[in-house]
């Protein structure tokens, strides 16, 4: 009986798992699309936030397609922050496909067929049905069984309106969905004619007495009006890739569920491209373009690049959002050298936002956001230090001493981080500056660290001897290439 009364039950619809821009929730911006200081989870970066909105709201308006915007900052800039409030101020309707510029080096598929895949993901199409439904409210309804147990189930219902009452006969398979649905006398329901869905839409306001017994999800609604029968407009929402899919082979919907969608051919995209452009002539669909966030974008080669520059002047292209953190570096795949590392015709279609570091203030900031989004309650003092530590590390470092922080204080039975856990966990853990400070130190005692007087011109930076630090640091991979 002790064992029974420990158990602690938790309402799993509230269970979110906490990821890096989990606290995003929007761009943070006014009805006029000016930027307020903290909104949203969103700090700072006021001009790239404020370009972000102009951007989401043409994608809206679906004025703008086929363009490109390239997020370009330093490291720790809040760039995918950026990108992700863009995604949650356009909603679900709108489709947006996030993808790292690593993703495209696959064994299965080739780079471009990669890149197609995922424009193809960014691009929706709203399709128009109409259908034939049953709407009413049920004023009886007769369900026989057999008395053995096995057969058909036999049933009636009476349904009605404000103007009209009609019986209507039930068949098996909707006594089924009836049962399911757990339908009884004063349910307002619809029935789809076509598909046979029973869905219901509530209690009808007739039957709300005092001595019903009524849980707290039961909705009251008002006794339909006119007809029995209407006619409703259906609107689905789906990506181009999914009707790729699905009409590349016998069982492509299963593809889907899968993940399995090998190489589609171009004839296929071709047809359905004409299918889609018929619809939309007859008013049947309407093309909705999404966006496309290829983060470190760096990351792709030339032959990537040259596919994008022909994708992006096709009348089926979505809005391409890149990010990158590097300067003027070598592009993949060739011997020269350019600005982010992207060639400079497809720089030449793009509009660049610039990401500026964070003050002092916009890191406290920040890390106040994510110690709420953490759960945990950290002292002034003890949020003043990591702040520090944050400005002389990186903010990622501090983020991550939050969570670690917050262990440390649970295991004294503690509710407060205090000044002495940050302390603790600095001096556990290591920054990126301190690693590469005891590599120099003590380079000898590791493997592989002897470095001859002729490879230290071709050494990549990091943790070497000072002539080597001298030498270049990060920017050795270009140096090399040059030699």
């Amino acid at each position: 009986m002790a064992e029974t009364e420990k158990i602690e039950v938790r309402d799993i619809t509230r269970i979110e798992r906490i990821g890096a821009h989990s606290h995003i929730r929007g761009l943070g911006l006014d009805d006029v699309l000016e930027a307020r200081a903290v909104s949203q989870g969103m700090v700072g970066q006021t001009d790239a936030r404020r370009a972000a909105g102009v951007v989401v709201q043409m994608v809206r308006e679906g004025k703008i397609a086929g363009r490109c915007i390239l997020l370009a900052g330093e490291p720790s800039t809040g760039k995918t922050a950026i990108a992700v409030g863009m995604a949650q101020a356009l909603g679900t309707e709108t489709p947006f496909t996030s993808m790292s510029g690593s993703e495209i080096y696959s064994l299965e598929m080739s780079k471009t067929e990669a890149l197609s895949q995922a424009l193809r993901k960014s691009i929706g199409v709203r399709i128009k049905e109409e259908t034939e439904i049953i709407e009413g409210e049920v004023v009886e309804i007769q369900i026989e069984r057999p008395a053995t147990g096995t057969g058909q189930k036999v049933g009636k219902v009476t349904l009605k309106t404000t103007e009209m009452e009609t019986n209507y006969d039930l068949g098996n398979k909707i006594i089924e969905c009836f049962m399911k649905e757990k339908i009884q006398a004063g349910d307002v329901i619809t029935i789809d004619k076509a598909s046979g869905k029973v869905n219901k839409l509530g209690r009808s306001f007739t039957r709300a007495r005092d001595y019903d017994a009524t849980g707290a999800q039961t909705r009251f609604v008002q006794c339909p009006e006119g007809e029995l029968q209407k006619r409703k407009e259906v609107v689905h929402t789906v990506t181009l890739h999914e009707i790729d899919v699905i009409n590349s082979r016998t069982h492509g919907f299963l593809a889907l569920f899968s993940g399995d969608t090998g190489e589609i051919k171009q004839e296929v995209r071709d047809q359905i491209n004409n299918k889609v452009l018929e619809w939309r002539e007859e008013g049947k669909a309407e093309i909705n373009p999404g966006v496309l966030f290829i983060d470190e974008v760096h990351m792709l080669d030339i032959e990537c690049f040259s596919y994008l520059n022909r994708a992006l002047e096709s009348d089926m292209a979505p809005v391409v959002v890149m990010a990158t953190n590097r300067g003027i570096t070598r592009i993949r795949g060739t011997n020269y050298r350019s600005p982010h590392g992207i060639p400079i015709d497809l720089l030449d279609r793009m509009i660049i936002i610039r990401t500026v570091p964070y003050s002092e203030k916009e890191v406290k900031e920040i890390l106040k956001i994510r110690c709420e989004e953490e759960d945990c309650i950290m002292h002034p003092d003890a949020l003043t230090i990591l702040t520090r530590i944050a400005t002389d590390t990186s903010l990622r470092y501090a983020i991550q001493l939050i969570t670690t922080a917050n262990l440390v204080c649970r295991r004294r039975k503690a509710t407060e981080v205090n000044t002495e856990d940050v302390k603790k966990v600095y001096s556990l853990f290591l920054d990126e500056n301190r690693s590469s400070k005891i590599l120099k130190e003590y380079q000898d005692d590791y493997m592989f660290s002897e470095i001859t007087e002729k490879e230290e011109d071709f050494a990549t930076g990091g943790g070497g001897s000072k002539r080597r630090s001298e030498a270049g640091g990060g920017g050795g991979d270009a140096q090399a290439m040059e030699h």
